[in-house]
C-alpha cells in the first residue's frame, strides 16, 4: 500500500508492538482490535500509519493472555527491540459487507441521532429525538454516550444531566440507519434521564 495509491483503503489501528519476546524476533503486542485471530493470522499484512511500511505476520500465538507475533524480516532480538512502540494498522472491512452482517465501527455510530423506537416500552411517541451519539465507550460491552436533546434541569433551572449511557445491545438499540443518520432506542424506564 502506498500513499499515492488512488484506491488506498481506510486503515484502522490494530496493535502497538511491545517488548521483544525471546531471541528469534518475536514481539508482544498491545491489541486494539476485537479480531486478533484474523488480524494476526499468518500472512496477514499490517501497515504503519502512513501506509508506507508493511509488516507481514509470519506466525502468532498467545501466552498468558498476551499475543506474541513474529513478523517477516524481524529475525532477532535487536530487530524486535527496534520495532518496540511501532503502531500498526490494518485495512478496514468492506462497509457494504459490514452493513449486511449488522456490524459497525464505533466511528460509524458517532453523530447519529438517537430516536425512540416504534412500540417502545416507555409508551412514548416513536421517532421522538432523545439526543445524539457523541461517543462509543469500548468496555466489556459497548456503551453509547448520548448527549440529551432535552437535558434534565433542577428546580433552579441548572442542568444536572446532559447525557446518558446506553448499552449497545439489540434489545435497547433495535435499528441503525447509517444513511438516514439515526438509530432507534427502546430503553427501559430510568435508563435515560428525563424520560
Amino acid at each position: 500500500m502506498h500513499s499515492d495509491d488512488p484506491q488506498q483503503l481506510e486503515l484502522l489501528r490494530v496493535c502497538r508492538i511491545g517488548r521483544a519476546q525471546g531471541l528469534k524476533g518475536e514481539v508482544t503486542v498491545q491489541i486494539f482490535t476485537d479480531e486478533p485471530e484474523y488480524r494476526f493470522a499468518p500472512g496477514a499484512v499490517l501497515y504503519t500509519k502512513d501506509g508506507e511500511e508493511e509488516y507481514v505476520v509470519e506466525s502468532s500465538r498467545t501466552f498468558k493472555n498476551r499475543w506474541i507475533i513474529k513478523f517477516e524480516g524481524i529475525d532477532d532480538r535487536d530487530a524486535s527491540e527496534a520495532a518496540n512502540g511501532v503502531v500498526l494498522y490494518g485495512e478496514a472491512d468492506d462497509p457494504e459487507e459490514m452493513l449486511e452482517a449488522d456490524e459497525w465501527y464505533p466511528k460509524d455510530l458517532i453523530s447519529l441521532e438517537a430516536r425512540l423506537a416504534e412500540g417502545n416500552t416507555l409508551g412514548l411517541a416513536p421517532g421522538t429525538v432523545v439526543g445524539k451519539v457523541v461517543d462509543v465507550i469500548e468496555v466489556a460491552q459497548w456503551l453509547l454516550k448520548i448527549r440529551l436533546a432535552n437535558p434534565v434541569k433542577d428546580a433552579d433551572g441548572v442542568v444536572v444531566e446532559n447525557s446518558a449511557l446506553v448499552p449497545f445491545v439489540d434489545e435497547l438499540v433495535p435499528d441503525i440507519d447509517l444513511e438516514g443518520g439515526y438509530l432507534t432506542l427502546d430503553p427501559p424506564g430510568g435508563l435515560i434521564p428525563g424520560l
